[in-house]
C-alpha cells in the first residue's frame, strides 16, 4: 500500500491510537470494519487508504478512510468520522471530544 507517511509517523499514529483511544480501535473494528463479534484490536498500519487493525490477537481488517490521505493531520479527522460513524452504526453514543 502506498503511504505519504514516513515510518516515524507511522509508528506514533499506532502508538497514539494504541496507547490513548484503544476503545475507539475496537468501536470502528465493530462498526465500521465488519467484525461486531470482536473482543480487542490493535492498530497494526496506516496508509494513504485506510486504518489496518490486527483484533483478537491475529486476523487483519482494513478499515478505508473514505478518500485518500495526501498528508499526516488528516488522519486525526479521518479516525474521528470513522469513529463517529461507527458509534451511529451501532447504536452508541459518541465521545463529544477527541
Amino acid at each position: 500500500m502506498s503511504t505519504p507517511f514516513t515510518t516515524d509517523a507511522v509508528e506514533a499514529i499506532k502508538r497514539h491510537m494504541n496507547d490513548d483511544h484503544a476503545g475507539d480501535s475496537l468501536i470502528i473494528v465493530r462498526g465500521m470494519g465488519g467484525r461486531p463479534e470482536a473482543t480487542s484490536a490493535v492498530t497494526s498500519d496506516v496508509d494513504a487508504e485506510a486504518i489496518t487493525f490486527t483484533i483478537d490477537g491475529g486476523e487483519l481488517v482494513r478499515v478505508p478512510w473514505g478518500a485518500t490521505l495526501t498528508e499526516r493531520a488528516q488522519v486525526r479527522k479521518a479516525v474521528v468520522t470513522l469513529y463517529r460513524e461507527a458509534c451511529d452504526r451501532l447504536g452508541l453514543p459518541a465521545r463529544g471530544e477527541h
